[in-house]
């Protein structure tokens, strides 16, 4: 088996979000990898912008709730201390963007938050369960205490 190489931490700001981020960032110390951080933007509308799915981070967005979403996003990277070029926040279905994202990256590891799932929950699936099904490269799903 290969050491990984590059991780990607995808989060939700659950409220377990740091302490997934913490296993994460003992992983890629371990193997020194490079460690990436992913959020997808599904909870607000997406504005006409030159820019596509992808937000940049650098860039005061004119929209108030893209703004507020960016200025939350690097703030929690900030307090994780995940260096600034290996932070993305896109726009995008969760489930669809964190495998796509991997892909193209060529992520080793994806490192996510698992829910435990009941009733419709478990009919609908979860973002962990459909990457672990599209994924190309290996998951690490951390169990969320509901």
């Amino acid at each position: 088996m290969q050491n990984y190489q590059h991780l990607l931490l995808a989060i939700d700001y659950s409220t377990e979000t740091c302490a997934i981020a913490e296993k994460a960032k003992a992983l890629a110390f371990c193997y020194h990898a490079k460690l990436s951080i992913i959020h997808i933007l599904d909870n607000i509308p997406m504005p006409d912008t030159p820019y596509g799915a992808v937000i940049p981070l650098s860039i005061p967005a004119d929209n108030v709730l893209l703004e507020e979403e960016r200025l939350k996003f690097n703030q929690l990277c900030d307090k994780l201390d995940i260096e600034f070029n290996q932070r993305w926040l896109i726009w995008g279905v969760p489930k669809q963007a964190i495998t796509e994202f991997a892909s193209q990256q060529q992520i080793d590891l994806i490192v996510t938050g698992s829910h435990a799932r009941h009733g419709l929950g478990l009919l609908i699936g979860s973002t962990a369960n459909s990457v672990l099904h599209h994924a190309v490269c290996d998951i690490l799903a951390v169990r969320i205490s509901d």
